[in-house]
């Protein structure tokens, strides 16, 4: 896979959304968004500016080194940053191993909730890693978010187990793309 310089990560337009690389300015939204128990509830606890911090910098570091990685979500029509999307491979401790797969995740701000703003977005990183990637991709949801499985769903992802991730139930679901396919997700 190659690698991306900041400046050479791909921009991604859907009807709402602007999918690009996270921006110093971005920040403040963004440790405001994982401060957000509403936004953390079924991932983890509210992440502290600190701990925002660590992760907001991670994003550059995942497209320089593994060729892929987060895209911050901006609202078309305002120019807000309203989220962030797309892979990663965080080495989870987790059974079965999915080190080395792209791991595709994503989380908007509470207002953006129920809006069909994630399924669109995740459409659209899904259309991309289509013509990336050679295998499958993955996700983790934790069972009693409906509405994330619902997008998994709608965009090719099926539950392939059930396990747990830092002793919590954690669903594993996997979506086989094709590369150079034009017609996939929802």
């Amino acid at each position: 896979m190659a690698a991306f310089s900041l400046a050479d990560i791909p921009v991604i337009e859907t009807e709402r959304t602007v999918l690009r690389p996270h921006r110093l300015e971005d920040f403040d939204a963004y440790a405001g968004m994982w401060a957000d128990p509403v936004v953390t509830r079924f991932i983890a606890k509210p992440r502290t500016r600190e701990e925002s911090w660590q992760r907001f910098l991670r994003h550059a570091g995942s497209w320089s080194l593994i060729g892929y990685g987060f895209w911050a979500i901006e609202e078309k029509a305002t120019g807000r940053f309203i989220g962030e999307a797309g892979f990663h491979d965080l080495k989870r401790d987790i059974t079965p191993s999915i080190e080395g797969i792209p791991e595709a995740g994503w989380g908007f701000v509470a207002d953006m909730h129920g809006k069909g703003i994630a399924s669109e977005t995740v459409a659209a990183f899904v259309r991309w890693a289509d013509s990336r990637f050679a295998g499958p991709t993955v996700c983790i949801i934790d069972p009693a978010n409906g509405a994330s499985l619902r997008v998994a769903e709608k965009n090719g992802y099926r539950e392939t187990g059930r396990t747990a991730y830092h002793g919590e139930p954690t669903i594993l679901l996997e979506r086989r793309g094709s590369v150079g396919s034009a017609a996939h997700g929802g």
